[in-house]
């Protein structure tokens, strides 16, 4: 299994648990950090997360992964909040923060430019909607490397 497939069946497993409980997850990252895997799980609630939620989350994330036998490497397990500059990937998070500034960097050039810090306009037909100073620019999900909200003090 690829780390991109374990990341996504961790997603499967977990992602109704998780919403039964009123938590989001908001994403999961498996990677290789020098000789151990680290299992990454962000999660989110209204009104923010608790350590008390990171440790419970980890308790029963860890529980279901063992139960199910799906990764069977040694691995350790993180669980935490996205953070104020929370990454953007899919089209509910855009919408969900409709209105809000974001920096964002693009995988190809889109009118010979690969930043971007704007604010979101929509999100609609996997195409990201932005305003970049006073232009809006269109862009693919797809071509989107990495996006994240800017820190609003």
């Amino acid at each position: 299994m690829g780390k991109s497939s374990v990341a996504q069946s961790v997603e499967d497993l977990i992602t109704p648990a998780l919403n039964s409980e009123g938590l989001e997850l908001v994403d999961v990252e498996y990677k290789k950090e020098g000789k151990d895997w680290a299992l990454r799980v962000f999660i989110d609630k209204p009104g923010g997360i608790t350590l008390q939620d990171c440790q419970a989350t980890s308790h029963r994330v860890e529980d279901m992964i063992e139960i199910d036998g799906l990764i069977p490497s040694h691995y350790v397990l993180e669980v935490s909040s996205p953070g104020l500059d929370r990454l953007l990937k899919k089209e509910k998070d855009f919408l969900k923060y409709k209105g809000r500034r974001i920096r964002l960097t693009a995988f190809s050039p889109i009118n010979h430019q690969k930043k971007f810090k704007g604010t979101i306009q929509d999100c609609k037909e996997d195409t990201l909607i932005l305003e970049d100073q006073q232009k809006v620019v269109q862009i693919p999900l797809t071509n989107i490397a990495k996006a994240r909200l800017e820190i609003e003090l």
